[in-house]
């Protein structure tokens, strides 16, 4: 009896063992669940196929090719060729980087003075508060379409530039709204307190202190911002207030769109807008998941 009992208790030390917690192996892709991979490779490949346009396209994506007016897709010209006879396969990818380009610039001119008046009206006083809260109202209070086609019309001659500062100017209303409540929920935080009393100027404590704490909650509208910049780009083209012709951007393709109708080329409109609706859907899916990220971290606290 003894010496069953001897076998099944052990009389062990303090430290006989160490226990070491226990590391669950997760399943392959756990870590990517709810992500939007495949938007990112997506979106990865026509960038990068627009940045190195020079290795993809195997047309002059600027000639004319008179022989093959609004030639259907072929083994020569892969997308078909337009009206004007030039090679669509190639202006993809030409013009891609215009409209890419376009949808960047927009975006940093739109996160530079909505966040600079978010800041600045959220930790004013209530009185500027209000007063700076008027302009928004007052320029959302006309359609956004009606003031850039009037700011394009009266600009001129009309380049990359000109068409991204309309669009930003026209479009920071938003997010300054959404800067300004967040700035109004922290400006009374101990830290922001203590850098005011230490004589911090407003800067300072807007790029240390600010935008620090509220930079992931206003990523869905940055990044949004660069599918409607590049939406609002294709809708000017298409009305004739976009890029002039000589431009080739994906816009400016689409404004093709009633000749083509016309003549009963669809390649013409399908595969400009196919890449642009593809590239906007990408963008706007990256967007929702930081905005998802942001909501479940909110209900974790």
């Amino acid at each position: 009896m003894a010496g069953k009992c001897a076998e099944q208790f052990v009389i062990v030390g303090a430290n006989y063992k160490i226990h070491a917690s226990e590391v669950k192996k997760q399943p392959f892709g756990h870590g990517l669940k709810g992500k939007p991979i495949l938007s990112i490779i997506i979106l990865g490949i026509i960038v990068l196929g627009c940045i190195f346009a020079e290795k993809v396209y195997n047309h002059d994506p600027t000639g004319f090719y008179l022989e093959n007016l609004s030639e259907a897709p072929n083994a020569n010209f892969y997308f078909g060729t337009d009206s004007l006879g030039r090679d669509i396969f190639s202006m993809i990818w030409y013009g891609g980087r215009v409209s890419i380009i376009i949808g960047l610039l927009s975006m940093v001119i739109i996160t530079i003075i909505g966040v600079s008046y978010g800041c600045i009206s959220g930790i004013a006083n209530s009185r500027i508060d209000v007063g700076m809260m008027r302009v928004p109202e007052l320029i959302n209070s006309v359609p956004i379409l009606l003031l850039v086609l009037l700011l394009t019309s009266i600009m001129g001659t009309r380049n990359i530039m000109k068409i991204s500062l309309v669009i930003g100017v026209t479009g920071w209303c938003a997010l300054a709204r959404l800067v300004r409540s967040e700035v109004r929920q922290i400006r009374n935080s101990e830290y922001v307190l203590a850098a005011r009393c230490m004589g911090g100027n407003f800067l300072h404590i807007m790029c240390r202190h600010l935008i620090p704490n509220f930079i992931s909650t206003i990523m869905f509208v940055v990044v949004s911002s660069i599918s409607s910049s590049m939406s609002m780009e294709s809708t000017l083209s298409f009305l004739g207030l976009g890029l002039p012709v000589d431009v080739i951007s994906w816009g400016s393709m689409l404004s093709l769109a009633n000749k083509a109708l016309l003549l009963n080329t669809w390649w013409v409109i399908i595969i400009p807008g196919a890449f642009l609706v593809t590239t906007l859907v990408c963008i706007t899916n990256i967007a929702y998941y930081f905005r998802k990220e942001v909501t479940k971290r909110e209900n974790m606290l």
